[in-house]
C-alpha cells in the first residue's frame, strides 16, 4: 500500500453535540486514534487542515474526496460539514469509505442503514485502552478493505449500473499523460499549521498576532464555525485599537453564527463573554441583559463550569442595579447557580485533567463559587491552589479581579434579615 492515501473526514477542534450537549475534543479522536490508525495501516493520512494548497481548500477538499484510496469519516457530533463530504465521497466512489463515530452519536435516519464503526469518548478526553482497541480496530478494517474492497456507498449500491467518474478520470489522464501524471505540488502553510501558530500565540498572551493568524485560516476555510469562534476570542482579547473597538468587531465576527438563536454553547459563551464586556465599557444595560441570557443558555445546554460561572457573576451584577423584588431574584438565582457549578467542577478535577490552564479554571471557578455562597475559607483555599499551577498571568489576573469585584457585588447583600447563609459546601 505505499503511496496510498486515506483522507479524513471529521470536524476539529471543540465540537458540541447537539442532541446529547457533550462536548467532544475531535483533534484528540484524529491524534490518538485515527491518523496512528491509518499510518498502522501503511497508507499516508491527511485531515482537511493538513492539506498544502493554494487557494481555497474547498478545491483541494474536494479531489481528496474523489482521489483518496481510502476516505475514514468521523461523523460524531453529526457535523454537517462532515456529513456532506461523506455524501460527496459515497458520490463519487463506490468503495473504500469507512465511516466512523462516537458510541453516543444519534445519527439521521439517511445514515441508519451505513454500517458505522464506534469508539467511546470521556468527554473531551479518550481513555487509553479505549483508543488502543479502536486503534488496531479501525487500522484492521483499513487492511481489509484496501486487500479486498467491497461496496460501501449506498449510491453505487442502490444504483447498480452507475459509472464511478473516478474511472473516466483515470482513463482520461492514462491517455493524456500517461498513468503516472501528477499535478504540480503547492507550498501554501496548511490550516493546521496556522491554527497550531494561533493557539501557541493565545497561550503567550500574543493576542494581535493570533488574530491575524485565524484570519489566514479563514481564509483557508471560511465560515468554520470553530475558526469565527477562535477570530473573535482573539480578536476582543487583543483590545486593538481600543478595547471598545475590539469588542465591537468581535461581536460582528460572531452574528456569523447567529449567536441569538444558536445552541451552540462556545458561541453562546463567546457571545455572553464579549457583552459582558460591553457592559463594562459603555454601562449600557441590554448588554448585560443580552450577556445573561447567553450564558443561561449555554449553561442549561451544557451545565459546564464556565458559562454557569459567568451568569452567576451578571446575575449579581444586575441584582446591584435592580429593583429590590428583582434583586432578590437574581441574588438568589446566583447562588442556586453557584451549588450547580461546585459539583461539576469537583466531578472534573476528580477525572485529573492533564493540562494546567484546565486545572487552573476549575480551581479558580471553586474559589469564586465558594465566595459567592459565603463559604470564604473555602474560597481561599481554592484560590491557593489555583495559583499554585504554571498558567499565564492573564489569566491569575482575571482571577483576581473578578474575585474583587464579586466582593463588592456581595456586600450589601439583599438577603440580609430574611435568612442565614447557607452552610458551607
Amino acid at each position: 500500500m505505499a503511496g496510498s492515501t486515506c483522507f479524513v473526514v471529521m470536524g476539529f477542534g471543540v465540537k458540541t453535540d447537539f442532541l446529547t450537549g457533550r462536548s467532544l475534543d475531535l483533534d484528540k479522536s484524529y491524534r490518538t486514534i485515527i491518523k496512528p490508525a491509518v499510518e498502522d495501516a501503511g497508507l499516508v493520512c491527511v485531515r482537511a487542515d493538513e492539506i498544502i494548497h493554494s487557494g481555497s481548500i474547498d478545491v483541494a477538499m474536494y479531489h481528496q474526496l474523489l482521489e483518496a484510496d481510502v476516505v475514514v469519516a468521523d461523523i460524531s457530533t453529526c457535523n454537517p460539514n462532515a456529513l456532506y463530504e461523506l455524501g460527496v465521497r459515497h458520490a463519487l466512489r463506490p468503495f473504500t469509505t469507512i465511516t466512523i463515530a462516537e458510541d453516543q452519536i444519534t445519527y439521521p435516519f439517511d445514515v441508519n442503514h451505513i454500517v458505522i464503526r464506534r469508539y467511546q469518548h470521556l468527554g473531551k478526553g479518550i481513555d487509553y485502552e479505549e483508543a488502543t482497541r479502536f486503534r488496531k480496530e479501525l487500522a484492521d478494517a483499513i487492511r481489509a478493505l484496501v486487500g479486498r474492497p467491497e461496496p460501501d456507498s449506498p449510491v453505487y449500491t442502490i444504483l447498480a449500473r452507475l459509472r464511478p467518474p473516478i474511472l473516466e478520470m483515470a482513463e482520461a489522464m492514462a491517455e493524456a499523460f500517461g498513468s503516472d501524471g501528477t499535478g504540480p505540488p503547492a507550498t501554501d502553510e496548511t490550516l493546521s499549521d496556522l491554527c497550531c501558530r494561533a493557539d501557541e500565540a493565545i497561550k503567550s498572551d500574543r493576542f494581535e498576532v493570533a488574530k491575524a493568524l485565524y484570519e489566514a485560516a479563514g481564509q483557508l476555510r471560511a465560515n468554520d464555525p470553530f475558526l469565527v469562534q477562535r477570530l473573535a476570542l482573539a480578536t476582543y482579547k487583543s483590545g486593538i485599537p481600543t478595547p471598545l473597538e475590539a469588542l465591537e468587531e468581535a461581536r460582528v465576527i460572531l452574528l456569523g453564527l447567529f449567536p441569538e438563536v444558536s445552541n451552540d454553547p462556545e458561541t453562546l459563551g463567546l457571545w455572553g463573554a464579549v457583552h459582558k464586556r460591553l457592559w463594562r465599557e459603555t454601562g449600557e444595560r441590554a448588554h448585560l441583559d443580552t450577556a445573561v441570557l447567553a450564558y443561561e443558555r449555554g449553561f442549561d445546554i451544557r451545565n459546564d463550569y464556565y458559562n454557569g460561572i459567568n451568569l452567576a457573576y451578571l446575575f449579581n451584577v444586575r441584582a446591584k442595579i435592580s429593583p429590590p423584588a428583582d434583586q432578590i431574584a437574581d441574588f438568589v438565582n446566583a447562588e442556586r447557580v453557584r451549588r450547580r457549578v461546585i459539583p461539576i467542577c469537583e466531578e472534573a478535577l476528580e477525572s485529573g485533567p492533564r493540562n494546567p490552564a484546565d486545572r487552573y479554571w476549575l480551581k479558580a471557578t471553586l474559589a469564586e463559587s465558594c465566595l459567592g455562597i459565603g463559604a470564604a475559607a473555602a474560597a481561599e483555599d481554592w484560590e491557593r491552589q489555583a495559583n499554585d499551577e504554571n498558567v499565564g498571568g492573564w489569566m491569575r489576573q482575571t482571577t483576581h479581579e473578578q474575585l474583587a469585584a464579586l466582593r463588592d457585588l456581595l456586600h450589601p447583600s439583599p438577603l440580609a434579615g430574611i435568612r442565614a447563609p447557607h452552610p458551607a459546601p
